[in-house]
């Protein structure tokens, strides 16, 4: 198969893209669990992910377990206690998954709701009962609707008259299961941005490969608008109702109008490319300038009300390989979290490992991942591939630091190789627990955790 110049299916590509564009190899023994925390400058909260142990965890900051879930999420999601009728420490799942890549989370039979005590109180089997194929995303609506990204084999006609591929549908699903807003990302090529050349590579791999059987665009974050500052100013790109999504394959974050289902608001994917000419500089530290590229990058989101940078985007900006041409990577490897102004596209605010003062490729998830705005200006962070969640301040510096201690066997895919099993503490997404939203008297401890000097520390 001819894959020069185009980026693969992210199902076939996720465990490949860790050895490019450069190696990245973490030492063979390394603490876990809580590494840092400085009570008095992080956010004391909880924070829930899933592990790929098909368990689903919540922590404290000093990193004990305090719940846990028997079945995974990709990724799972506590709901809002005030939208969920008062109801807390309620999560969004895969209630049941068939056997396949990455312990069936892409092959997935059920999702729904579980109480605190992993009881299920909500579930949702497709709109034919035969499988819901839930990836990468979801959410419950102030109406109690759940919206959920999900993958529908079908024509693209745009791209194969012959050859079905795997489209990518967002689905509301009502508290009774029946399907009552649909959008399809097939329907919507011409609005992507996307160039001739980029549409042909992707023709030419459906008829190399008989139909994509992947998410073609890969549409790996979905969440709605909600309240934010420029509708108030009426701007109605940003009408609550209205969806962010970002593509991982394709290079772009862009926003559906809920009404209509056109995409009213984009940022890529025409950006420089493998075959371009011009260079643009990617750890760029002044702020503000404009948005140069994002690439593979995950978790995109208006921040919301309330919080510090209110109304900005904020993204995981992996630094992967992606597009249709492929975008252009840095010779310095990193990942990169991006707080982007969405009228005037500019970069406000960003974190690299280079401004905490570490080199670029310290910080590097070149898939999964997620970012998070917290209520005193941290940021959590989700260095996905690595199972490494930390906090930030605005002002880079690391005072909550995490390592998923919980290691899971998943198949490794190659072009060169057979499948091969391998461990792994991925995290998809991190999402921090606000206090309130679990039930009374769950335990906590915020004890700190003081930094080591790994240049003196010797394993005994």
């Amino acid at each position: 198969m001819r894959v020069t110049g185009l980026a693969l299916s992210s199902f076939t590509f996720c465990f490949l893209a860790i050895v490019a564009p450069t190696a990245v190899a973490n030492p063979t023994i390394f603490p876990t669990g809580t590494t840092i925390y400085d009570p008095e400058r992080a956010w004391n909260g909880y924070v829930l992910f899933s592990a790929p142990t098909g368990n689903t965890h919540l922590i404290d900051m000093d990193g004990n377990e305090v719940n846990q879930w028997d079945r995974p999420g990709f990724p799972a999601e506590m709901l809002d206690p005030t939208l969920n009728d008062g109801k807390k420490g309620h999560i969004l799942v895969q209630i049941e998954n068939n056997e396949g890549m990455w312990g069936g989370i892409f092959n997935n039979v059920a999702i729904g709701e579980v109480d605190w005590d992993g009881e299920t109180v909500w579930s949702w089997r497709g709109e034919n009962g035969e499988g819901a194929d839930q990836s990468h995303d979801w959410a419950r609506l102030p109406n109690g609707n759940t919206l959920a990204v999900v993958a529908v084999p079908q024509l693209v006609l745009a791209l194969s008259k012959t050859k079905p591929i795997t489209d990518e549908h967002i689905v509301e699903v009502s508290p009774s299961g029946e399907v009552v807003w649909r959008w399809s990302a097939g329907l919507h090529l011409d609005q992507f941005g996307l160039s001739e050349e980029g549409l042909n590579l992707w023709r030419e791999l459906i008829e190399e490969t008989g139909g994509l059987r992947a998410g073609f665009i890969t549409i790996n974050d979905m969440a709605p608008i909600g309240p934010n500052k420029w509708f108030d100013a009426g701007d109605t790109r940003f009408h609550p109702d209205n969806i962010v999504i970002d593509s991982r394959e394709a290079s772009f974050i862009a926003i559906i109008e809920k009404t209509s289902g056109d995409i009213v608001w984009r940022i890529g994917p025409d950006y420089p490319t493998q075959s371009s000419a011009e260079l643009r500089p990617r750890l760029d530290t002044y702020v503000p300038r404009p948005v140069d590229q994002t690439s593979g990058q995950h978790d995109a989101h208006i921040i919301p009300k309330g919080l510090p940078g209110a109304g900005n985007l904020l993204v995981f900006d992996n630094v992967a390989p992606s597009g249709y041409p492929a975008t252009r990577l840095p010779l310095f490897y990193g990942s990169r979290i991006l707080e982007i102004d969405p009228i005037e596209k500019q970069i406000v605010w960003q974190y690299t490992a280079v401004e905490s003062g570490a080199a670029s490729w310290t910080f590097a998830s070149s898939f999964i991942s997620s970012a998070r705005r917290l209520p005193n200006g941290n940021t959590l962070i989700n260095e996905g591939m690595n199972g490494r969640m930390f906090q930030v301040t605005p002002a880079a510096d690391i005072v909550w630091e995490y390592v998923n201690p919980h290691f899971g066997s998943q198949t490794y895919t190659s072009l060169n190789t057979e499948n091969r099993t391998v461990s792994t503490n991925w995290v998809f997404r991190a999402q921090p627990i606000p206090y309130d939203w679990v039930p009374e008297g769950t335990p906590r401890s915020e004890k700190g955790v003081a930094p080591i000097d790994i240049k003196n520390y010797r394993v005994q």
